[in-house]
């Protein structure tokens, strides 16, 4: 050091300042070629054709694009310069990315990039740490790609040249072809071209969160098709669907063309989005293209991460520390915390006693009053005391109140007439449309999402043309289209009348956190197509779900159902009790007349009986106060305060949406998750957790608070809308996130699956011991450990055993992780202690019947170290409890050897969980259930063993062995 200083102090200023530029130099050299053979090195560059090089490799590309050019799949690293799209404002590009240009024009750069010495410099840092808590962030700076400024493009209609139109599915190129003429050629992309690397690493945040794409094999030829038609296009135009999907499908299709130098530099690249596939709408959008919106693109990249992060870092700690449990995504894992909380608070309600008194009066004498003309009343004043619903709480209460009812004479004491406007429905949104095609239609989610999805890309008609029915499905806006307002009203004054039409349009406003996700509502492209014109057109389903979006479309510009409601206030004379009966009767029906138009046949409930309302009313219209009323039945009930049911589909969709957790696109992908992974069965369309995913839902609420955390999930929305609005910084989100998650996994993956074991046991026990015998638990076998949970070591079993085990194998109760309703009851396959038969008649040995992880078999003696005693298994007989001695002993002889084959090996009868079969050698023949093994002979034997289905073990099939031996006996 000392003498480097001396060397420095006796140098010019300007020698030090040259000597000083030349060792940065040379360190940015050595630090460029080091990064450069980290990248030749890293394992995941399986296809160097589509993997982003910086400039100076271009040369190497090229010669290993010849190379790999055939590859039916390919995974792509992106170094973290290029994995950003445009990157953060903190990002320097390393080459020219693409961009939209016309007329072989480049695009202006942007002011904040500026050039010095043909190398671009970087601009001004922004802060990188972000903090979670949603806030009212500075708006920043106008989103760039790569630091470009985007130039605002011409219309694309009329054409001006051949332009290739990308959109999602076959079906929608097909409708939109027809709109256009031959200038415009319309290709399917078939979803996503390009997703995540399904692997470990595919997200990288020690590497500035860059990601690892991967090509499926299907989509080379999509992409094949793609770069062939636009060889000799001037325009290439992007239509996906107007969401962040579709802003994304755009951004992969760029991306992947650009890296086959797919895109010529005259080529002008343009984005259109419609909300509906109709020739007027689609004419509009390509009337007004735009650039990718890069805003969008960092949402999707912030979504897709965090869900990496999640499943592929929480995944396999359950997959060690309980086995059988799959996978944990971030929204998933929320919804599936609603649905086994609710199931804690109905196993812990109490209900509560209380009691009803309900008399009926009449304005006639009681022998000519009929039921239809008694009014149904209900107490409200007791001692002129206002009561509520536990009030009453006991029997004798009821009868003190039945007597003085029963001696009183009564009378009306007031008359209230009042007019009550029902507001006409709001039209649909993707979380309301679910719900009530779920309780009106019973459709799940999945179902409808996919219904409305053929709805929307649209059908062909019998003369020749193609329309989409309705407006883009996945969508979280209420307004709908001024034009779309004046037809809707126009056919409600023609078809119901001038007055049942709105009298001035009605606009529906919800607040929207993102402005760019504010879509039109689902409705009909042309609501003057009936659903009657439909019904040779569409299928049951397709007709009953586009009636429900005509007539919710139609009742929200009606006018507001009006009605008129009679209340009546009953007492005795000396005002101690007082009842109340209440009826209401249509006076306008308003927007109520859809649904009984003829139209909407479809989606009525035809089994509905007319109601008595009418009469009830017109009685109580002609009471005034102070008239006189007899009185007739007088029940007293007792009832008791009911649990909060089970989510249904839909209720659960609706909690979410309050909750603010997910987004309307992916509740039916949620809920089928669930269902897939065995966590949640749907039962009479109630969502019922099953034991599997109450252990996920305890795992993770234990080590993972946050991410079951409800309001951390709907905050974690809320980022991301802003960034999709430009608000916030998408790997700064990332950043501090990843910050707090990765110490949840690190304290996770500490814990030993004893301690989960502890866990679940605290958490359900109630559940888990409450069918046991005694309240104790000291184990029945060996009189000296305790019934605990325990994992199984051997599979993906969960039981109550001793906790003494190896040693004691004693197992009260087997857990299953899914139950089906069609099989038998849980009782028939579990047996809670072992279970004496009797005693052998010619061994003297135990005969019990016991319970193991499989099922329930018997055996011959009881366990010791170093005897395996001799066991039968019992899980064919439907009801375990009704095994006999007898029956034990019968199935304790098998196997039985019927003789020796000519080869001199036994053939023998046996019996297992699959039934009986006959077995030589390594051959096994099953037994027909219609053959009775009592009459099973050698013969028999030879017979099975030379048939149709035999199972022949140890060699593979139709290869015999040179030489066989007895040894193999």
């Amino acid at each position: 050091m000392g003498k480097t200083k001396q060397a420095q102090n006796s140098l010019s200023p300007l020698q030090v300042r040259l000597t000083v530029k030349q060792s940065q130099r040379v360190k940015k050299t050595q630090s460029r070629d080091l990064e450069t053979r980290r990248e030749k090195k890293s394992h995941l560059i399986h296809c160097p054709h589509l993997t982003l090089f910086p400039q100076k490799d271009l040369k190497v590309l090229k010669r290993q694009m010849a190379c790999h050019h055939r590859l039916p799949s390919s995974t792509v690293y992106i170094p973290k310069e290029e994995a950003d799209l445009a990157g953060s404002t903190q990002a320097v590009p390393k080459k020219k990315a693409w961009k939209s240009t016309k007329n072989g024009r480049s695009l202006k750069e942007d002011n904040s990039v500026k050039k010095t010495n043909g190398a671009l410099q970087e601009p001004e840092k922004v802060a990188e740490e972000v903090p979670f808590t949603p806030k009212a962030p500075q708006k920043q700076k106008p989103p760039t790609i790569n630091g470009i400024k985007s130039i605002k493009l011409n219309p694309l209609y009329p054409p001006t040249g051949k332009s290739v139109l990308v959109v999602e599915s076959l079906t929608k190129a097909k409708v939109i072809q027809n709109y256009l003429g031959n200038m415009y050629e319309v290709i399917p992309s078939y979803g996503h071209v390009r997703d995540l690397a399904a692997r470990s690493g595919s997200v990288r945040p020690d590497d500035d969160f860059s990601m690892v794409w991967e090509v499926p094999s299907s989509a080379w030829t999509h992409l094949k098709s793609m770069k062939v038609a636009i060889s000799g296009a001037d325009n290439l135009i992007l239509a996906s669907d107007p969401d962040q999907e579709g802003e994304a499908i755009a951004w992969h299709i760029i991306e992947l063309l650009r890296q086959q130098n797919g895109l010529r530099d005259n080529m002008t690249i343009a984005r259109v989005v419609f909300q509906e596939v109709t020739e007027s709408a689609i004419k509009n959008a390509l009337q007004t293209p735009r650039d990718i919106d890069v805003n969008m693109v960092h949402a999707y990249l912030a979504r897709r991460a965090l869900d990496y992060l999640n499943g592929f870092n929480i995944s396999p700690l359950l997959w060690r520390k309980l086995p059988s449990c799959q996978s944990a995504g971030r929204v998933q894992s929320a919804a599936l915390s609603l649905i086994c909380d609710r199931e804690i608070e109905i196993e812990e309600f109490k209900p509560q006693e209380y009691w009803s008194v309900e008399p009926t009066f009449s304005a006639s004498n009681a022998e000519t009053s009929t039921s239809k003309s008694s009014l149904r009343s209900y107490l409200t004043h007791f001692d002129s005391k206002k009561l509520n619903q536990f009030s009453i709480g006991s029997e004798t209460e009821a009868k003190i109140i039945e007597q003085l009812v029963s001696s009183s004479d009564f009378r009306v004491t007031a008359v209230k007439r009042t007019k009550l406007n029902k507001k006409p429905p709001t039209p649909y949104i993707t979380s309301t449309l679910q719900q009530d095609a779920a309780n009106k239609l019973s459709f799940s989610p999945s179902y409808t999402m996919k219904l409305a999805q053929k709805l929307y890309e649209g059908i062909q008609f019998a003369d020749g043309k193609a329309a989409g029915l309705i407006t883009y499905m996945r969508t979280g806006g209420l307004h709908i289209s001024n034009e779309a307002v004046k037809e809707i009203c126009s056919l409600v004054g023609e078809r119901y009348g001038s007055e049942f039409a709105a009298s001035s349009p009605r606009k529906f406003f919800k607040k929207v956190k993102n402005a760019q996700e504010a879509h039109e509502a689902i409705r009909p492209t042309d609501v003057r197509r009936l659903p009657s014109m439909l019904v040779r057109v569409l299928d049951e389903d397709s007709l009953k779900l586009y009636t429900l979006i005509w007539a919710r479309t139609m009742a929200c510009q009606m006018e507001p159902e009006r009605v008129d409601q009679i209340q009546l206030d009953i007492g005795n004379n000396g005002g101690s009790l007082s009842f109340r009966a209440a009826c209401t009767a249509v006076d306008f029906p308003g927007f109520r007349s859809i649904y009984e138009d003829v139209e909407t046949r479809a989606i009525r409930d035809n089994d509905i009986e007319p109601s008595d309302r009418a009469e009830i009313f017109k009685i109580l219209s002609n009471l005034k106060q102070g008239d006189p009323l007899c009185l007739g039945n007088l029940e007293t009930r007792k009832l008791h305060t009911q649990p909060p049911p089970r989510y249904s589909e839909a209720s659960l969709v609706k909690k979410m949406e309050e909750l603010g957790i997910g987004r309307p696109s992916t509740y039916a992908i949620i809920l089928k998750v669930l269902q897939d992974r065995k966590y949640v069965t749907a039962k009479r369309q109630a969502l019922n957790p099953e034991f599997r995913g109450r252990m996920v839902s305890a795992f993770l609420s234990h080590y993972f608070n946050e991410v079951t955390d409800y309001s951390f999930t709907a905050d974690m929305e809320t980022e991301l809308d802003n960034i999709s609005a430009g608000l916030t910084d998408w790997k700064g989100l990332l950043r501090d996130y990843w910050g707090r998650f990765s110490t949840y996994c690190q304290s996770a993956g500490k814990v030993q699956i004893h301690q989960v074991e502890k866990m679940i046991e605290r958490t359900y026990e109630n559940f888990l011991f409450s069918s046991l015998p005694e309240e104790s638990r000291a184990c029945p076998s060996c009189m000296e450990g305790s019934l605990v949970f325990k994992v199984s070591r051997y599979g993906a079993g969960y039981f109550i055993g001793c906790d003494q085990q190896p040693e004691c194998k004693f197992i009260a109760k087997t857990l299953y992780g899914e139950e089906d309703e069609d099989e038998a009851p849980q009782e028939n396959l579990v047996v809670d202690d072992p279970k004496l038969l009797g005693i052998h008649p010619v061994s003297g040995a135990k005969v019990l019947l016991k319970a193991g992880p499989y099922g329930s078999y018997v055996q011959l003696g009881e366990d010791r170290k170093g005897y395996l005693p001799k066991r039968a298994c019992v899980t064919k007989i439907k009801d375990v409890n009704s095994i006999t001695l007898e029956d034990a002993i019968d199935l304790l002889r098998y196997p039985i050897t019927l003789g020796n084959h000519e080869d001199g090996s036994p053939i023998q009868l046996r019996y297992s969980h699959t039934g009986f079969c006959i077995k030589h050698r390594r051959n096994f023949a099953p037994v027909p259930k219609t053959l009775a093994p009592g009459d099973i002979d050698m013969k028999k034997a030879l017979e099975l063993l030379s048939g149709v289905g035999v199972r022949r073990n140890g060699r593979p099939k139709g290869v015999k062995r040179v030489e066989e031996s007895d040894d193999d006996c």
